[in-house]
């Protein structure tokens, strides 16, 4: 039987993590806000403009909102253009998950155009039926649209899918979803993100097969059986 993966982009397939570090600290201190590091990591996996409410407060309109965003994208972009750092294992992970039938797809709260420059200059764009970004849904993470969308794009039912997730807003959303939550423990710590909800953590990406992913939701579906 079909299985679907669901990847979070930043910090999953790409360790951007300090790029975008640098990116939102340049923007919090042109408005005279020393971010701190545990604030930036506050927000991994939540869409721009929770991003912005967090760390800048909440006083800015949208229309401001849009602004800061779409500067600080730009500007991560010029920093990874050139290098997508790829998070080790990836491309094996994806190779063999395509040839044990799993059908995949990205699942981001980043703009579309982070999403296309990791897909593109990260030459692994072949390897996904779908790639669902921020601007495709109304909520973010925690709320499970990016990947109920996600799953929708694959055919495949909710519990035959496993997320792949660095933040516990996107674990959240994945069991929101009805879906395998499964954590690498990247910008998070195994704890931090077993407490949101993960069936299990990993410490990186190149720890995963397919063969633990199909395990992990077979084991999870048995649990959900009254």
């Amino acid at each position: 039987m079909s299985f679907g993966v669901i990847f979070d982009m930043d910090g999953v397939i790409v360790r951007s993590e300090e790029a975008h570090w640098v990116s939102w600290r340049a923007v919090a201190l042109r408005r005279g806000i020393d971010l701190t590091y545990e604030t930036f990591l506050s927000c991994f996996g939540r869409v721009n403009a929770d991003c912005i409410r967090i760390m800048l407060g909440e006083g800015i309109g949208p229309e401001e909102s849009r602004s800061i965003a779409q500067a600080k994208e730009s500007a991560f972009r010029d920093a990874i253009r050139a290098s997508v750092p790829l998070a080790a294992g990836t491309r094996d992970l994806l190779t063999a998950l395509r040839a044990a039938g799993a059908k995949m797809a990205v699942g981001s709260s980043a703009p579309p155009e982070n999403v296309a420059l990791i897909l593109d200059a990260g030459g692994i764009r072949e390897f996904f039926s779908a790639a669902i970004d921020g601007d495709q849904v109304t909520r973010g993470k925690p709320a499970p649209d990016v990947f109920l969308k996600a799953g929708s794009s694959l055919s495949i039912d909710p519990a035959r899918c496993a997320v792949i997730e660095d933040a516990p807003a996107g674990i959240r959303a994945a069991r929101a979803a009805g879906m395998t939550a499964i954590g690498v423990a990247t910008t998070h710590t195994r704890d931090q993100l077993l407490e949101a909800g993960a069936h299990d953590v990993l410490p990186e990406l190149a720890d995963l097969s397919p063969t633990f992913i199909e395990h992990l939701i077979a084991t999870a579906n048995t649990a959900r059986r009254p």
